[in-house]
């Protein structure tokens, strides 16, 4: 059995924050809150529950990336600075006590590195803090 420390727990990304629920995803749509950081459109929704709960959508458009490699690559770039860089506003959600439906629509021609990616995650998440902060 492998026992990951308190830091390495709190990185990880476990299937309950995946957003998979058709249901769910068309809420997240019509939700009608959005906002663009190149090179993601992000789609959110609060909801207000008795669980705080933080779930994430990931989309690379086929239309953009023709090859799935291309699609996959995209996303496991997006899943991994996600990871990494939830913490904060996993903090957030829970000391609130609201629920938060995210989706991230990777918007742009071109694969972007690893590093820009990240920086993106990091303004993302900052800015969601701000917008839940008044909840």
């Amino acid at each position: 059995m492998i026992i990951l420390s308190k830091a390495l727990a709190d990185q990880s990304f476990q299937r309950e924050q995946r957003l998979r629920s058709p249901r769910d995803i068309q809420a997240l749509f019509e939700s009608q809150q959005m906002f663009y950081q190149y090179p993601f459109k992000i789609v959110y929704c609060t909801l207000r529950s008795n669980t705080s709960s933080l779930r994430i959508l990931i989309s690379v458009p086929k239309r953009a990336f023709k090859k799935a490699v291309d699609r996959n690559r995209i996303k496991r770039l997006i899943r991994e600075a996600w990871r990494r860089n939830q913490s904060q506003l996993l903090e957030i959600v829970s000391q609130k006590g609201i629920g938060l439906d995210i989706g991230l629509i990777y918007t742009a021609k071109i694969i972007h590195n690893y590093k820009e990616i990240e920086d993106k995650i990091i303004l993302i998440t900052k800015r969601l803090i701000k917008v839940n902060e008044d909840c």
